[in-house]
């Protein structure tokens, strides 16, 4: 490969103190560089310009056999950054023409950059993903809810034609309670979470989980910002949440730690330069 075929992949910036000497292999099993400008530093990857171009690439994205491997190894670089210090994570395919746009980049955004490393430093990122498993939950949802309990009492001491009515009522009530009884739980994990995590980032919510299984809700998704200090005392609090929730149609994912994705990701991403 030649000097002009190449195309530069960045995978996040981190402090310009730190070396690349020991990185992990990157995309494509390349090796992973650091370009400093200042106080920052670019970590990334010389690759292929033409199986990189945009439209190659969005071709080759749309088969999961080609991507997945990409995005394994652009997290597996973030996260050897993020045990060694901070690092702003850029967004998969980040790529630039060369060095000129790389320091270009750097230089420009200097000040953003080092007020997100600072963010970054400040923790590490864990996620929760809090499931709601209706199947589970039907069977102790009367105890969680005044309503359903009502008429389930109202149903059980009725005449046999009332009964069969009032079941019906209780049986289209139940999943608008369900709903809520997830929404109240979701609001009281993150409220008992929240005092223990520098920020909180909590994301929109789909119908269904993508891997919570057919009959999962997904009702909460945050992402915790948490200082080494403090994470003993998460996840005891966590802990007293799921004793408390997991029994009773709930289901917890508690995964970390991770690059700080949630935190110090520019909000005003530009995945290319073409400079």
């Amino acid at each position: 490969m030649t000097q002009s075929s190449d195309i530069w992949y960045i995978y996040g910036v981190v402090p310009s103190t730190l070396e690349a000497t020991h990185a992990p292999a990157g995309l494509d099993d390349a090796t992973v560089e650091r370009c400093a400008d200042g106080s920052v530093a670019a970590l990334f990857s010389r690759l292929d310009a033409e199986q990189y171009a945009p439209a190659a690439i969005e071709r080759a994205t749309e088969d999961v056999e080609w991507l997945a491997p990409r995005a394994v190894a652009h997290d597996r670089v973030l996260t050897w950054a993020s045990d060694k210090g901070p690092v702003v994570p850029l967004p998969i395919f980040s790529l630039f023409s060369g060095e000129q746009a790389a320091r270009g980049m750097l230089r420009e955004r200097g000040r953003e950059l080092d007020a997100a490393l600072r963010r970054a430093a400040a923790g590490r990122e864990y996620t929760l993903r809090v499931y709601r498993i209706d199947a589970e939950l039907t069977k102790v949802a009367t105890e969680l809810s005044a309503k359903l309990a009502q008429l389930q009492e109202a149903a059980s001491a009725a005449s046999p034609g009332q009964r069969y009515l009032l079941e019906r009522k209780l049986d289209n009530e139940r999943k608008s309670e369900l709903h809520l009884i997830g929404a109240r739980v979701a609001r009281e994990v993150i409220d008992a979470l929240r005092p223990y995590a520098v920020e909180t980032s909590e994301s929109r919510l789909a119908t269904r989980a993508q891997h919570g299984g057919a009959d999962a809700a997904l009702i909460l998704d945050a992402a915790f910002l948490i200082e080494p200090d403090r994470l003993r005392q998460f996840q005891h609090a966590l802990t007293e949440i799921v004793i408390r929730h997991g029994s009773r149609g709930f289901r917890f994912d508690f995964t970390g730690p991770w690059p700080p994705y949630h935190f110090v990701q520019d909000r005003q991403e530009r995945t290319r330069d073409d400079a």
